[in-house]
C-alpha cells in the first residue's frame, strides 16, 4: 500500500487493523454519541436559522466522510455553537431566514468551506490556523456562546428578537420583556433548569446511591434526551401549539436528499441571485473564517484527546477530512459542520478506538431520521433553545481574562478587542479584529527583539546578559546576543540597536554578533547586515558572527556578506572572544 495513499486516506491503515474489540468499543460510544446528537443537533439547526431536519442531515454524511480521511480516532463531526451561530450571521445577510435562499446560502456556506479546507489541506496550510492565537481564540468563542445564549431567549421566552450582536438583542429584550409568553417561558425555564439539575446533579447524586461510575456517566449522557421526551408528552398532552407554543412540527421523515445549492431557487431578501456564482462571491468570506474557526476547534480537540492516549493527529489530514465532510454536507441538506468539542469529549468518555465509530453513529441518526421524526412534532422550541444554552455554557472562560492580564498585556489587549467586538458588531467582525490584533502584535513583538550585551560566565565558557548576571566582559570586544529570527520588521531595529551601543563604547574595536537563537536571515535582513558591516569597517571596528545555525549559514554562503565580512564567523562565541583578545 502507497505511503502517500495512506495518509490521504487513514482508513486504509486502521481498517486493516479492525477487529471485533474495536467493533465492541466504538459501537458502544456510538449508541452513546446518537443519543446525545438527536437533541442537540435539532438545537443547532435552531441556532442557524434552518429547520430541525437539517441538524440530522448534516450529522450524518459528515460522520461517514470523515472516517475515510481524519487521523483522530474519536474526534465527533457536525454542527457546533460557534459555527452555527456564524452560520445564522452570514447566510442571514444575504437571504431571508424561512426562504428557499436562506436553506440554499447554507448549503452553498458548506460547501465554499469544504472546498476551501480541502484546497489547504492538499498545500499543506494547517500552519495558518496558529495565526488565531489562544486569546483571540478564547475571546471569540467566549463572546460567541454569550451570544448564542442571548440569541435563543427569543426561543426560550416567546418574545420577538432580531440582531446580530448584544447591542441589538439586549434593548429588545428589555423593551419586549414584559410581552414574554407565559406558556413557552415556562416551558423554556423549566428545561433548562432540568437540564442544569441533570447536567451538575445526576452524575455524582447516582454515585451516591450506590450506581456504577460507568452506569451514572451513561445515565448523565442519555438524561437530555429523556428531558427532551418529557417535554415532548407535555407539550403533546396539553397541546401547547394550540396555546401559542412554538413547536419543531412536522420533520420530514427519511434520509437526506441530494442537494446542490443555488440552482433550484434563485430568490433571495435582497432581490435575487443570477447565478451560484454570485451567491459563492458573497460567501467566500464568511466561508473563509467558518473554515479558520472550525479547522482551529477541530485541531485543538482533537490534539488534547489524542494527547491521553499518546497518540497524534495530523493537522493537513483534518484539514482534508473537515473539508471533504463540509462538502458532504453541502451536497445532503446540511451546513457547515466541524469537529465538536462536546461530542468528541464524550465519544472519547465513551471508548471510541477509530473513525468507525463516527460511521455506527451515522447510522443510528439515520435510523432516528426514518422512524423517530414523527415523534418530534410537538417538541417546544424552546426546549431545544434550553439545550443550546446548557451547551453554551462551557464555551465562556471567564478566568482567561484575569490569567492572560496577569501574564501578557499585550494579548489581553487582543483578548479584550475580541470579546468586546464579536459582542458588541458580531462575530465576523469581532473575529477578523482578532485575527488583525493577533498579526499585529506578533509584527510588533518581532520588530523590536531583545538584543543583549553578552559577558563570560566566570570560569566557565558561557555567555550571558550582563544586565541580569555578574559577568566578565573583554575590552574593547563588544558581544551581542539576538534573540530573534532576523527579517524585514526587525532589520532597520537590528542596524539602530547596534550602532548606539557602539557609539556609547569609543572603545570597541570588535563587534561579535551571536545568532544562537537566530533561525532565518531573510533579504531585507541580510542587506542590513552588509550595511552594518560597511558602517563598523568605515568607523574601524569589525564585524564578527558567531554560533550560525547550519541552515542559516547555508543561506549566508549563498550570499555576498561572508566575503565582504570584515570580520570571521566562529563557531561559538567563546572562540570568538578568545580568538579576538589576542588581536585587541
Amino acid at each position: 500500500m502507497s505511503p502517500a495513499l495512506e495518509r490521504w486516506f487513514p482508513i486504509l491503515d486502521w481498517g486493516r487493523r479492525y477487529n471485533r474489540s474495536l467493533l465492541t468499543a466504538d459501537g458502544v460510544a456510538a449508541v452513546v454519541v446518537t443519543l446525545m446528537l438527536i437533541p442537540q443537533s435539532l438545537a443547532y439547526a435552531l441556532l442557524a436559522g434552518l429547520p430541525a431536519q437539517a441538524g440530522l442531515y448534516a450529522s450524518m454524511a459528515p460522520l461517514v466522510l470523515y472516517a475515510l480521511m481524519g487521523s483522530s480516532g474519536t474526534l465527533a463531526v457536525g454542527p457546533a455553537a460557534v459555527t452555527s451561530l456564524m452560520t445564522a450571521a452570514s447566510v442571514g445577510a444575504v437571504a431571508a431566514q424561512g426562504s428557499a435562499a436562506y436553506t440554499e446560502a447554507a448549503l452553498m456556506l458548506a460547501l465554499l468551506s469544504g472546498a476551501i479546507m480541502l484546497v489547504m489541506g492538499a498545500a499543506r496550510l494547517g500552519f495558518l490556523a496558529n495565526f488565531l492565537s489562544h486569546p483571540v481564540i478564547s475571546g471569540f468563542v467566549s463572546a460567541s456562546g454569550l451570544l448564542i445564549a442571548a440569541s435563543q431567549l427569543k426561543h426560550l421566552l416567546g418574545v420577538t428578537l432580531q440582531g446580530d450582536n448584544l447591542l441589538q438583542l439586549l434593548p429588545q429584550l428589555w423593551h419586549n420583556l414584559p410581552s414574554l409568553h407565559v406558556p413557552t417561558s415556562a416551558m423554556g425555564l423549566g428545561a433548562l433548569g432540568l437540564l442544569l439539575l441533570v447536567r451538575r446533579q445526576l452524575k455524582p447524586g447516582l454515585k451516591r446511591l450506590g450506581v456504577s461510575a460507568g452506569a451514572a456517566d451513561l445515565a448523565a449522557k442519555a438524561a437530555p434526551v429523556v428531558v427532551l421526551l418529557l417535554n415532548i408528552a407535555l407539550s403533546a398532552v396539553w397541546q401547547l401549539a394550540e396555546q401559542g407554543v412554538r413547536v419543531v412540527g412536522t420533520v420530514p421523515q427519511g434520509l437526506p436528499p441530494l442537494t446542490l445549492p443555488g440552482v433550484s431557487s434563485g430568490a433571495s431578501a435582497t432581490g435575487g441571485w443570477a447565478a451560484p456564482w454570485a451567491l459563492a462571491q458573497a460567501l467566500w468570506v464568511p466561508a473563509l473564517l467558518i473554515s479558520l474557526v472550525g479547522f482551529v476547534e477541530s485541531v485543538s480537540v482533537g490534539q488534547s484527546l489524542a494527547a491521553k492516549r499518546r497518540e497524534r493527529i495530523d493537522p493537513d489530514a483534518e484539514l482534508r477530512a473537515l473539508g471533504l465532510s463540509n462538502l458532504g454536507a453541502g451536497l445532503t441538506g446540511g451546513f457547515p459542520v466541524t469537529g465538536g468539542f462536546s461530542r468528541s469529549v464524550v465519544n472519547f468518555d465513551a471508548g471510541a478506538r477509530t473513525p468507525a465509530a463516527g460511521i455506527y453513529t451515522a447510522v443510528g441518526l439515520a435510523l432516528a431520521a426514518l422512524f423517530l421524526t414523527p415523534w418530534l412534532f410537538h417538541l417546544p422550541q424552546a426546549t431545544l433553545a434550553a439545550t443550546i444554552m446548557v451547551a453554551v455554557l462551557t464555551l465562556v472562560d471567564v478566568g482567561v481574562f484575569a490569567r492572560t492580564w496577569h501574564y501578557a498585556k499585550a494579548d489581553f489587549i487582543a483578548l479584550l478587542l475580541t470579546f468586546g467586538l464579536t459582542l458588541a458588531v458580531g462575530v465576523e467582525a469581532g473575529l477578523i479584529a482578532g485575527v488583525s490584533a493577533s498579526v499585529l502584535l506578533l509584527l510588533y513583538r518581532t520588530s523590536r527583539p531583545h538584543i543583549a550585551v553578552v559577558g563570560q560566565v566566570p570560569g566557565t565558557e558561557h555567555y550571558r546578559n550582563v544586565l541580569r548576571h555578574a559577568v566578565l566582559e573583554q575590552p574593547g570586544i563588544l558581544g551581542l546576543r539576538v534573540d530573534e529570527s532576523l527579517y524585514f520588521a526587525n532589520a532597520r531595529f537590528l542596524e539602530d540597536t547596534i550602532a548606539a551601543q557602539v557609539a556609547v563604547r569609543p572603545g570597541v574595536r570588535h563587534v561579535v554578533l551571536q545568532c544562537s537563537a537566530v533561525n532565518d536571515i531573510d533579504a531585507s535582513a541580510l542587506e542590513s547586515l552588509e550595511t552594518i558591516n560597511v558602517r563598523l569597517q568605515a568607523s574601524g571596528v569589525q564585524l564578527h558572527l558567531s554560533e550560525v545555525k547550519g541552515p542559516v549559514l547555508d543561506r549566508l554562503q549563498r550570499s555576498h556578506l561572508l566575503a565582504e565580512l570584515s570580520g570571521q564567523v566562529f563557531l561559538t562565541h567563546y572562540q570568538a572572544v578568545q580568538a579576538l583578545t589576542l588581536v585587541v
